[in-house]
């Protein structure tokens, strides 16, 4: 079994335009004589590799504690595309079938039209996960994000594909459950050559 970490670090991860830097302060130190050593973080939820969830975009939407932990874990579809938009009639004639997470590898250059959004709700998916810092573009305001969790398909963005091939893979990538957030990070892993455990006794 092999493991890939497709996970952005925290603190060096490049930050979205606006949002705030994070920061690591250490809170007790062995070195100054602390008995053991103890930080704090600041960060914005957004940055580095996260999952947005419906509070997101909706005031009445779900926080990210309560968005089903289904979608963070299971067989995902690696898909490599070229920079640029991908529309619903790419996903409806390219885009693999018969799968409930797909991960976009672009070199975080590629993002989704809100039309590509109504397609992945057809064809069932639970997530769609990028290595762009969004699933989106700036300029379309949002609309993407709102098709997606209006229909609640979890997004995941920020992923690190640099080192990972197109193909079947399982997914690993549960958020942190923090109550009334509308989004929290993760730490992705995708799992090659993996073996289901049934939880049977043998």
């Amino acid at each position: 079994m092999k493991i890939f970490d497709i996970s952005k670090d925290i603190l060096t991860a490049e930050v979205y335009p606006g949002d705030p830097e994070p920061r690591l302060k250490k809170v007790a130190d062995i070195e100054k004589g602390a008995e053991y050593n103890l930080s704090e973080i600041s960060m914005c939820l957004h940055n580095g590799t996260h999952i947005d969830a419906p509070l997101h975009f909706f005031s009445d939407g779900s926080d990210i504690s309560s968005v089903d932990p289904t979608a963070f874990v299971g067989p995902c579809v690696v898909v490599e595309v070229p920079e640029g938009i991908i529309t619903g009639d790419i996903v409806e004639r390219y885009f693999p079938r018969n799968t409930k997470r797909i991960l976009i590898k672009s070199n975080g250059k590629a993002f989704l039209h809100e039309t590509a959004a109504t397609i992945l709700s057809v064809l069932g998916c639970y997530l769609v996960g990028t290595d762009a810092q969004t699933i989106e573009t700036a300029e379309s305001g949002g609309r993407t994000h709102r098709a997606l969790l209006t229909d609640n398909i979890a997004i995941l963005e920020g992923l690190d594909l640099k080192n990972v091939q197109e193909g079947d893979y399982f997914l690993v990538a549960p958020p942190l459950k923090i109550g009334g957030a509308e989004a929290a990070p993760c730490r992705a892993l995708l799992i090659s050559d993996y073996i289901f455990w049934s939880g049977e006794k043998h």
